[in-house]
């Protein structure tokens, strides 16, 4: 060989020196060249008679596709000459049928059209999905026909390949894609309540302590949905907490603007952990850590069981969902629907923007929008202007859950709700007017220059910027016109009344929140059943100090009225906190739960007993019964000692569970309890002494009993609140 090539350059020089001498005589030379090499190398060609399987295929390989397999081989470079104009041909089989036909039944083989031999490449279609196949490549020797049978065949076949074929789209794979985006949801509602029982009490705590500084109420919201990440808690319990009175539509309005940046972390979550690295391969270990702190009895350990549980499980989840999400080339039907419809003006935005509201809205997830609408993207369903334009309609498809959660609240959270609902709308609306010039600005961030949108990672690192740069820029700008957005809010969202002005009496409702916010409405709700039902005493006051029998007569109907709000408050509360504790919670909010329990009973029982006194009183009014002074005045001392019972009653309920001093409660009921046994010892000496009033003396011995029955209630509920249930 070295004594060929030494030939070869030697005759190089030769013809080198022919062309400088003869320039024009270059196609000549060429076919000298031409002829040179096949002289030299003549000997070393392979000849094909001398080819096996194992000579010509050094690698044959497939893989599987939905309902088809996609067939890979290399031949044998140094006998490429030999093979260059020869073809190949494919046969397949399923793996049960391959088997029927090694033993010798029926069972047909499918072969593929001849296909040139240097292709490499080969898309076998129209295969069952989900299924098992067994292929051959194989090489046609003689002739373009090949012979499958018998003696004469032409065909050196290659060693047995195996493939899976992946499942088609139909029925039972959209109901895998729905399973897949449904994992992903529960376990982001598995972190996310984890994360908020962790830190529940501080993230009320700092939300309910936001002043009147907007940009501190933006970093509040953001902090709050970091922390839980989840912007909808995040809204949901601000709007909760403007129904109590804790802020104002001014706080909350910078609250759920920062939520809609805080919200972002969660799209680069999923694109730099679901998508850059394969986290779902250490899921399994994640959750072996996150599994042993279900057993342990160590405080919020089940919370942080839940994070990182849920943590896995939604990045397991998002796996299936790319798996599941079909690929689909440049010429399919849905790709070139996208592709047609995107450079429409306005309306194409208009129409994408509605698509991506639609699937938050039906996911009720903007997460889960945000990953589903990441997947599409990198398999190239969709292109990245579509994608960006359905991220601003999945900004305006969040806004629903909270409009949602404040249709069971007063007028100022349905108004909360709203200034949600209209920062998104407006900011949507202004990002359309320059949406190609904010898509390029994006591009150019994330690449500068060199930004492919075609290339399905610079196409996903541009979904994430695009999803973080617009809520930033809508933060920027709508920051300034909060006071607008209020009065706009106030005018689209209308009073009914006094009645709506006034927080109504329930604080609670159906929205789906965790323990740690449902028992922090609960709690409020209980406190203001409290100071409802303390008001009967001055009722009461009233009825037996006026002489005005109209008053008297609209003192006892407002009782009864109350005696009604009472026994209602009462089975609500019941039965949202047994709907609370139904679920996972805590020990100390189990030990709260029986204390509210315990709490609204007594409170139902002091309606019942005051219903009963105006009832007492009415029937005296009616017999014309009296009492003398020096009964009422002792009947107005015991009243005196139920008020100030109350007035502590009511600053505990507003207090920390567990963490409250009874004493001063206990003092109060120690007092009136004494007063009780004193005004008894009295009544039954004016008895023993023939009372000249006795139906009046019976009346007002029913009367201070029913008052000291009430102190007893209104001490329980103290120590209730004390953790002594």
């Amino acid at each position: 060989m070295a004594q060929k090539f030494f030939a070869f350059f030697l005759l190089s020089i030769s013809l080198f020196s022919s062309v400088q001498a003869q320039p024009d005589s270059l196609d000549v030379t060429t076919d000298m060249v031409q002829a040179i090499r096949t002289n030299l190398f003549a000997s070393d060609e392979v000849k094909l008679s001398e080819l096996d399987a194992s000579t010509i295929f050094q690698l044959v390989n497939a893989e599987g596709k939905p309902e088809a397999a996609k067939v890979n081989w290399v031949l044998d470079y140094a006998s490429l000459s030999v093979l260059k104009d020869k073809k190949v041909v494919i046969k397949y089989l399923t793996s049960i049928g391959a088997k029927r036909a090694d033993k010798g039944m029926k069972a047909e083989w499918n072969y593929s059209e001849p296909i040139p031999a240097t292709d490499i490449e080969y898309l076998v279609e129209d295969l069952q999905g989900n299924e098992k196949y067994e292929l051959y490549v194989g090489l046609i020797t003689k002739g373009e026909t090949p012979v499958f049978e018998g003696e004469n065949t032409n065909i050196i076949w290659s060693e047995k390949i195996k493939v899976r074929t992946d499942r088609g789209w139909d029925f039972l794979k959209f109901l895998i894609l729905v399973g897949s985006l449904g994992l992903f949801i529960f376990g982001m509602k598995v972190m996310s309540d984890g994360l908020q029982r962790a830190s529940g009490p501080k993230l009320r705590q700092m939300l309910g302590s936001i002043t009147s500084n907007r940009v501190k109420g933006v970093v509040t919201g953001f902090m709050s949905t970091a922390i839980v990440q989840s912007s909808s808690v995040t809204t949901v319990m601000t709007v909760s907490l403007v129904n109590a009175g804790l802020l104002t539509l001014r706080q909350s309005a910078g609250v759920m603007m920062g939520a809609n940046i805080g919200t972002t972390i969660t799209a680069w979550l999923v694109l730099l952990l679901g998508f850059k690295v394969d986290i779902s391969n250490y899921a399994l270990m994640m959750i072996a850590i996150g599994a042993p702190f279900l057993f342990m009895a160590f405080d919020k350990s089940k919370e942080i069981a839940n994070s990182i549980i849920g943590f896995a499980i939604l990045f397991i989840g998002l796996q299936y969902l790319k798996n599941t999400v079909p690929d689909l080339d440049k010429d399919s039907d849905i790709v070139q629907f996208f592709i047609n419809y995107k450079d429409i003006p306005v309306l194409s935005n208009l129409m994408f923007v509605g698509l991506g509201a639609l699937v938050t809205i039906v996911v009720q997830s903007s997460s889960a929008a945000m990953a589903l609408t990441l997947t599409m993207v990198s398999k190239g369903i969709i292109p990245y202007e579509v994608a960006c334009a359905m991220i601003l309609g999945e900004n305006i498809g969040t806004t629903i859950t909270a409009e949602l959660a404040s249709i069971i609240g007063n007028v100022h959270a349905k108004r909360s709700a709203r200034i949600h609902s209209l920062f998104n709308v407006v900011g949507v609306t202004w990002m359309l007017l320059i949406f190609p010039i904010f898509t390029k600005m994006v591009g150019w961030i994330v690449a500068g220059d060199d930004f492919d949108a075609m290339n399905p990672d610079m196409a996903d690192t541009g979904l994430a910027m695009f999803h973080t740069t617009f809520n930033l820029a809508n933060v920027v700008v709508m920051i300034w016109f909060v006071p607008q957005l209020v009065n706009l809010a106030e005018k689209t969202v209308k009073s009914k009344g006094d009645s709506d002005e006034e927080f109504k009496l329930d604080y609670i409702g159906g929205s789906s929140l965790s323990a740690s916010v449902g028992l922090f409405e609960a709690k409020k709700e209980v406190a203001k059943f409290g100071r409802i039902t303390s008001r009967m005493s001055q009722f009461t006051r009233i009825i037996l100090n006026d002489p005005n029998k109209k008053t008297k007569v609209k003192m006892t109907e407002k009782i009864a009225k109350y005696e009604e709000i009472t026994d209602r408050v009462e089975v609500e509360i019941a039965q949202f906190l047994e709907k609370l504790a139904s679920g996972e919670m805590s020990s100390n909010n189990s030990i709260e739960v029986r204390s509210m329990l315990s709490i609204t009973n007594d409170l139902e029982r002091i309606g019942d007993i005051f219903f009963q006194m105006s009832k007492t009183f009415e029937s005296k009014t009616e017999k014309k019964v009296y009492f003398d002074p020096k009964q009422r005045e002792s009947l107005n001392e015991m009243l005196d000692l139920i008020d100030r019972s109350f007035e502590i009653m009511n600053e505990n309920l507003n207090s920390e569970y567990g963490k409250i001093d009874v004493k001063q409660a206990n003092d109060v009921e120690e007092e009136l309890q004494t007063l009780r046994d004193d005004l008894k010892k009295a009544y039954l000496k004016k008895v023993e002494k023939g009372d000249q009033n006795i139906r009046g003396s019976i009346i007002y011995n029913e009367v201070f009993s029913h008052i000291a029955k009430i102190g007893d209630h209104i001490v329980n509920i103290s120590q209730a609140v004390g953790g002594k249930v």
